[in-house]
């Protein structure tokens, strides 16, 4: 059996290396994010470069191009809605499925997007003031990398196959 490949490594890229891409859309992504999630209204300067590093993130990672353009915009919107607070955490999912549409996984592995979505319906019952966003993002990007590495191993996984060696019923005649 043939060992199992990121869908995107085999893209034809048409400049630069696909490990840096991907290092550097994940380091501008959340960092874009942590930037606009620092600024206020004495420095609006901060909402400018954290949107564009995480537009810029986004237009790097090695994917085809048109899940790049579809996933930046709701990406981009979610980090304002989540200037709202740690009440406005569970909208991280947007951002989370975008990611699976930019990594090119199965529809199967999209139910790992239920992890960050109750992560964000619990964590608003225990940080609901601005002082408990830190820990509502720490948190809530651990859950993340590990959806993440969840929805990863479903897609390394061949879908269920015909075992029981029965002729598969055909649909055509």
């Amino acid at each position: 059996m043939p060992s199992w490949s990121e869908p995107t490594r085999s893209l034809p890229l048409r400049w630069g290396d696909y490990n840096d891409r991907y290092v550097f859309g994940i380091v501008l992504i959340v960092g874009g994010g942590i930037q606009l999630q620092g600024s206020n209204t004495w420095t609006l300067g901060f909402l400018l470069v954290g949107v564009l590093a995480h537009v810029v993130g986004w237009s790097i990672l090695p994917a085809r191009g048109w899940t790049r353009l579809v996933a930046v915009v709701p990406a981009t919107a979610e980090l304002w809605l989540l200037l709202a607070g740690p009440l406005a955490v569970w909208t991280l999912v947007i951002p989370y499925l975008c990611w699976l549409l930019v990594r090119g996984r199965p529809g199967r592995s999209y139910l790992t997007a239920l992890l960050p979505l109750a992560n964000g319906v619990i964590l608003p019952r225990f940080f609901t003031e601005m002082s408990g966003m830190l820990p509502a993002l720490v948190i809530t990007l651990t859950v993340f990398v590990g959806s993440a590495w969840l929805a990863r191993a479903i897609a390394s996984r061949p879908a269920r196959t015909n075992r029981t060696n029965l002729p598969m019923p055909s649909l055509s005649r």
